[in-house]
C-alpha cells in the first residue's frame, strides 16, 4: 500500500495528518475496500523514513473516525466510510477525484503548500454554502 502513501517532511501539515488524510481519502474513494489490512505501523514508518510513532497516531485517529479497526491477529484493517459520511450512491464520483488530483497538482506547480491548498479549498467551499 505504500504507493498511495507520502509525507512532505517540509509541510506545515504534520506527518500523521498527511497519512491520515491520505488513507482516509483512499477509503472515501474506494481504493480502499472494508477489509483490505494496511500495513503494520513499523513497516510503513519504515517505508515513509518517519517514527512508528507518527504512524501510530495516525491509525490510532482512523480507528476513532471509525475508518478502521485494529485486530490482535489481523492487524489494521479497513472497516469502510461510515454510511453517513457517504455522498448518495455509495462511493466518491471519479471525475470528482481526478479534480481534486489536478487542483493539487497546479497548486503545488504554483509553489503552494497544502496548508495553503486546504484553506483555499475551505474558502471556497464557506462561499459556495453562502450561494456566492
Amino acid at each position: 500500500m505504500r504507493a498511495g502513501i507520502s509525507v512532505d517532511l517540509g509541510s506545515a501539515v504534520p506527518p500523521y495528518e498527511q497519512i491520515r488524510t491520505q488513507i482516509s481519502s483512499l477509503i472515501a474513494v474506494g481504493s480502499l475496500a472494508a477489509g483490505t489490512r494496511l500495513p503494520t505501523i513499523r513497516s510503513l514508518a519504515s517505508d515513509l523514513g518517519i517514527a512508528a510513532g507518527t504512524v501510530a497516531r495516525a491509525y490510532k485517529e482512523l480507528e476513532q473516525a471509525g475508518l478502521t479497526e485494529t485486530r490482535r491477529r489481523n492487524g489494521t484493517v479497513v472497516v469502510g466510510m461510515p454510511d453517513d459520511d457517504l455522498p448518495a450512491g455509495g462511493a466518491v464520483n471519479a471525475d470528482v477525484v481526478a479534480a481534486v488530483d489536478r487542483y493539487i497538482a497546479e497548486g503545488r506547480a504554483a509553489g503552494l503548500d497544502d496548508g495553503t491548498l486546504e484553506g483555499i479549498l475551505r474558502v471556497r467551499l464557506g462561499l459556495s454554502r453562502l450561494g456566492q
